[in-house]
C-alpha cells in the first residue's frame, strides 16, 4: 500500500452509492441515475500510481435493454459496452441497471439514437472513452457460447483449508524453464465490495516467462473466494501480483463474470495483445 493511500477517503467516496440501498425503479429515461467509482481507489492500494502497466477494456453485456419506438411499441435488444481502462471512473453496476431500466417507458426514434444516448451518458459518467453496440433480435443468432482458451487447471487434486486472500501462494512458484502458455479456471469467486454478494467468474491467464506452478496458481485464485472487491479491481490485482511474484515478461488476464441484474462484467488487461471477439461463456 502506498503511503498516500487513505482508506477513509475510499469509504467517503463509496458512501453515496445506491449499491446496497433500497431504491425505487424508474421507467422514464434518467441519465443522472448513473454513478461512477474512481478507479484510483483500488489502484492506489496495489501501487498503480503511475503509468499503467497494461492496456485493456471492461466489456459489459446488457441483456435487459428495452425501450419504446416512436409509435410506443416496446423494443428489446442486447447492448455490448466497452469501457476503456484509462477512464477516470468505472461504472457502478447497480446504477447501470437502474439507468437501463429508465429506458423501459421512454420513446426513442431509432436504434441509433438509443446507441448514441448510451454512449454519451456512459462516457460522461466514466469520464473516458466508451463504445456501444446495440444488438437487435434479428442478430441474436450470431451470438455464440464459447469457453475460454487454454488448459483448465481446475482438475488439480489439491486440498484447501484456507479461503483468505493470500498472494503469498505465488511466492517461489516459478521454475527456471521459460514457457508461453494459456491457462484458465472456472473457480474464481469474489464478493461485492459493498454488499458482499458473491461474484462468480472464469479467468484466463496467458503469459510468457518462467513457468508458473499450476497448483500454486490455483490456490492463489481460490484465495479470492472471500475477498471483497469489484470485478475490475480483482483482475487488476491478479495482473499486478503475477507480474510481481512470477515476473511474467508478457501477460494477459481476462475474466468473464456471470451476470447479475441482466449485466455481466468482463475485465480484460494485457501488456502485449488486444481483446478477443466478445462471446459469452455457458454460465453467462
Amino acid at each position: 500500500m502506498t503511503q498516500n493511500h487513505d482508506p477513509y477517503s475510499d469509504a467517503e467516496a463509496l458512501k453515496g452509492l445506491t449499491l446496497g440501498q433500497s431504491t425505487a425503479y424508474q421507467a422514464e429515461y434518467d441519465a443522472s441515475l448513473l454513478q461512477g467509482v474512481p478507479r484510483k481507489l483500488n489502484r492506489d492500494a496495489i501501487e498503480l500510481t503511475g503509468e499503467l502497466p497494461f492496456h485493456g477494456t471492461d466489456i459489459w453485456t446488457a441483456y435487459e435493454l428495452s425501450w419504446l419506438n416512436s409509435k410506443g411499441k416496446p423494443m428489446v435488444a442486447i447492448a455490448e459496452v466497452q469501457l476503456d481502462i484509462n477512464s477516470i471512473n468505472l461504472i457502478e453496476s447497480k446504477s447501470f441497471k437502474l439507468y437501463l431500466n429508465s429506458f423501459n417507458q421512454t420513446k426513442f426514434d431509432s436504434v441509433d439514437v438509443v446507441e448514441e444516448t448510451l454512449k454519451k451518458d456512459l462516457s460522461d459518467c466514466a469520464q473516458g472513452e466508451v463504445s456501444v453496440k446495440v444488438i437487435e433480435p434479428k442478430q441474436f443468432n450470431l451470438e455464440r457460447i464459447v469457453e475460454l482458451p487454454g488448459t483448465c487447471i481446475d482438475d488439480l487434486d489439491i486440498e484447501v483449508d484456507d479461503y483468505g486472500f493470500n498472494p503469498d501462494y505465488l511466492l517461489d512458484s516459478t521454475e527456471e524453464k521459460n514457457v508461453a502458455e494459456t491457462l484458465n479456471s472456472n473457480l474464481l469467486k469474489s464478493n461485492c465490495l459493498i454488499t458482499s454478494q458473491p461474484d462468480w467468474g472464469s479467468v484466463m491467464i496467458r503469459y510468457q516467462g518462467a513457468k508458473i506452478n499450476r497448483e500454486s496458481l490455483l490456490r492463489y485464485l481460490i484465495s479470492f473466494r472471500q475477498h471483497n472487491e469489484f470485478h475490475e479491481q480483482c483482475i487488476e490485482r491478479i495482473f499486478v501480483d503475477l507480474k510481481k511474484y512470477c515476473g511474467c515478461s508478457k501477460l494477459t488476464v481476462y475474466a468473464r463474470y456471470t451476470r447479475r441484474g441482466g449485466l455481466d462484467i468482463n475485465p480484460y488487461r494485457s501488456d502485449f495483445e488486444h481483446p478477443p471477439e466478445s462471446n459469452r461463456l455457458a454460465r453467462q
